[in-house]
């Protein structure tokens, strides 16, 4: 690779553009003092007015690079600087800028405007791509609005049948005062000025030539080990399941200990064999000399009918959240779980019904993108960590259109999806850097 000399990353403006990013946010600006600082509270829901003024500023920083901008009809947003062979598969790279309620400012924000200066700082060092380089800007990673993740990227790999997807609900119309209850995602889509059938935004297999994602870690495990960046070899298989059991409501008072059916308690039971299951699956790995902690299991939203203090809940509603890097270890613990919910079911008389959400496979990075970051990194001496994500990113749903990679750079705490979540303006500088040059390398290519 033949690089004009210095490549250099603008670390004053991409930081400038990440701080006014977080000022578009529908969270008033933090005053708790006790948060480590900076803190910085963001909520950007997808197709909300703030979500809409980032998408028009995002474009106004591409146009004024001098790159073509493209909207699909879901709002993925291609940032484009043509290769000198514009009939190659493009190289990309991107990420999203959706926020859930009350996160930080770098999940995703850092691959999307890292993608942008990277593609800026080749740009100025005079470098001419071979084929055509792209940034992408993903629409809604976040599940918040429509109960799905990686909406964007899903409907570019074709996995979600466009008219269900389309009529899928609004979930938080509050969030936007202009937007009436009972909405479906075309609607809210329309009014946000995307038109257009959503089987127009698949794209075919091999699309790119390769595709690159920068992101924090979300975790500690750089941070620990100080080390400066993370090569990610694969991303754990997320599934999703929602399960409502029905037993028998009553008078707290009234409905004696033997007559009761209680929703709650087998819950609890199966909440348990969830945790008991996981913690079995990574002690077995462990005993196989595999890693002994990817398999993770999460309860985390519970509703429980009627919800009041003096009476016996009559059904509960909760979701599951199980993921893995292996996606026999994370079956095996679902056939586990059917086992215990027949149990459940007999011991305590309710009625356990399960609802699939997503089950999606795990996704495995591309030899040679790895070869061609560790090369970089070799030629930077900088020290990585080949590592796996157990977050699930766009980039999962990308590898059906691209051979992927991602890059991960540390983050304090391991913390994510906080107001204090926080890189170090050098590790963000570093990691785009890093980016810039396995882009460019694969470009050439």
């Amino acid at each position: 690779m033949t690089l004009p000399l210095p490549l250099t990353i603008d670390q004053t403006r991409l930081l400038a553009e990440l701080h006014h990013l977080a000022t578009l946010t529908d969270c008033p600006a933090s005053t708790d003092a006790s948060l480590p600082q900076p803190a910085t509270a963001v909520t950007r829901l997808v197709f909300t007015a703030r979500d809409l003024q980032a998408r028009a500023w995002l474009t106004g920083l591409a146009e004024a690079a001098g790159f073509g901008v493209r909207v699909d009809a879901i709002g993925n947003t291609f940032i484009r600087w043509e290769g000198s062979d514009p009939s190659l598969p493009a190289v990309a790279t991107g990420s999203h800028t959706d926020a859930i309620p009350y996160a930080g400012m770098y999940d995703g924000t850092v691959g999307v405007l890292g993608g942008l200066e990277a593609m800026r700082a080749l740009q100025e060092a005079g470098f001419q791509p071979l084929r055509s380089l792209e940034t992408v800007m993903l629409t809604s990673e976040e599940p918040t609005r429509f109960g799905i993740g990686c909406l964007g990227s899903r409907l570019i790999a074709g996995v979600l049948a466009p008219e269900p997807t389309d009529a899928l609900p609004d979930l938080l119309p509050e969030t936007d005062a202009a937007a009436p209850a009972g909405l479906r995602l075309r609607e809210v889509r329309e009014a946000a000025g995307l038109r257009g059938d959503l089987l127009s935004v698949r794209l075919p297999r091999d699309h790119y030539a390769a595709w690159v994602e920068l992101h924090i870690e979300q975790g500690p495990l750089l941070e620990r080990e100080g080390l400066p960046l993370g090569i990610v070899t694969g991303i754990a298989a997320p599934a999703s399941y929602r399960y409502v059991i029905e037993g028998v409501g009553g008078h707290a008072g009234a409905l004696l200990m033997p007559d009761r059916r209680d929703a709650l308690c087998a819950a609890a039971e199966l909440i348990l064999a969830v945790e008991r299951h996981t913690r079995e699956a990574n002690a077995r790995a462990a005993q196989g000399g595999h890693s002994g902690v990817d398999t993770v299991a999460t309860v985390g939203s519970l509703q429980v009918h009627p919800g009041a203090v003096n009476s016996v809940p009559s059904r509960v509603t909760l979701t599951l959240d199980i993921r893995d890097t292996d996606r026999s270890r994370r079956d095996a613990v679902m056939e586990a779980l059917h086992t215990d919910i027949a149990a459940i079911e007999a011991a305590r008389g309710v009625r356990i019904t399960e609802f699939a959400i997503n089950a999606d496979p795990p996704t495995m990075s591309s030899p040679q993108i790895l070869a061609a970051l560790t090369e970089v990194c070799r030629a930077e001496g900088l020290p990585y960590k080949r590592m796996v994500s157990r977050a699930y990113h766009d980039s999962s749903f990308m590898a059906a259109v691209a051979p992927v990679a991602m890059i991960f750079i540390p983050c304090r705490g391991g913390v994510s999806h906080r107001p204090d979540e926080y890189s170090s303006p050098e590790a963000i500088a570093l990691g785009t850097r890093v980016l810039a040059l396995t882009l460019a390398k694969l470009a050439e290519a």
